[in-house]
């Protein structure tokens, strides 16, 4: 009878020991998530903050940091600017590329070309100026740009030795036109453009130089974009050229000697 009563006696306390138990185990640990010393992302931290230093790590062992380039290559235009222009080739090249790491880089530079215009006819700028005859125009450009190479380590070793990327551009056109066969003051302005495209780099020595190829289609709302000086005069039928309008846009390709650091 004696045991009877201990073992109902142990039956209806065992309960409240166990609940009592747990209960201090849960205000312990809500106690340690509350501590301000602790951290529930420490080891999210830990283990991002490795991995950041392990890219580092390899960026600075095996990475490019910077790079001049130097070139040339064609410029050529859409529209009826490219209607009206023969193009002088060739265009030159000068860059410098500052990596951010493996995969961005920031690039500044610098473009030259020459294009020259044939007028065989008076036109409505000039009426008293007779055929304009050659008209030469210089075009300068300085942009600053954003390169992303492609991650290419999954499809194969000869398109990774490519280093295949894509550009992106900022750029101010100056242009200036001089008129060679007639007593005319040089006409010359500015424009902003913007300039999108893709290129390949193949290394000539891994980490000291590199052979580029850069594709690059520009718009630019050029100064004379919609000048009406180069139309054609109406009754000079027996003219050839003459253009109601410059608009058109822009494409380049260089090819570049890149010197790595």
């Amino acid at each position: 009878m004696l045991m009877n009563k201990i073992l109902l006696l142990f039956l209806i306390l065992m309960p409240f020991s166990v609940f009592a138990q747990s209960s201090e185990q849960i205000m312990q640990e809500v106690e340690d998530d509350l501590n301000p010393g602790s951290d529930i992302f420490s080891d999210f931290n830990e283990d991002l903050e490795s991995a950041q230093v392990l890219e580092d790590e390899r960026f600075y062992r095996y990475g490019r940091f910077f790079s001049v380039n130097l070139g040339g290559g064609f410029t050529t235009f859409t529209g009826n600017r490219g209607a009206a222009y023969e193009d002088n080739h060739p265009t030159f090249h000068l860059s410098v590329n500052y990596f951010l790491d493996f995969q961005k880089a920031i690039t500044l530079g610098l473009e030259y070309s020459k294009h020259t215009m044939i007028l065989d006819t008076v036109v409505n700028g000039y009426p008293d100026q007779g055929p304009i005859g050659a008209v030469v125009t210089d075009f300068t450009r300085v942009f600053v740009g954003y390169k992303y190479y492609i991650d290419t380590t999954d499809l194969g070793t000869a398109i990774t030795y490519s280093n295949p990327h894509l550009i992106g551009r900022l750029e101010y056109w100056y242009q200036t036109s001089k008129f060679i066969d007639r007593e005319i003051p040089k006409d010359s302005g500015g424009g902003i453009g913007t300039g999108i495209g893709a290129g390949l780099e193949f290394p000539v020595e891994l980490k000291q130089s590199y052979i580029s190829v850069e594709g690059i289609y520009h718009v630019v709302n050029f100064y004379d974009k919609f000048t009406q000086d180069f139309r054609q005069i109406p009754g000079e039928e027996d003219s050839t050229y003459g253009f109601e309008d410059l608009t058109g846009n822009v494409i380049s390709v260089v090819i570049t000697y890149n010197f790595t650091w």
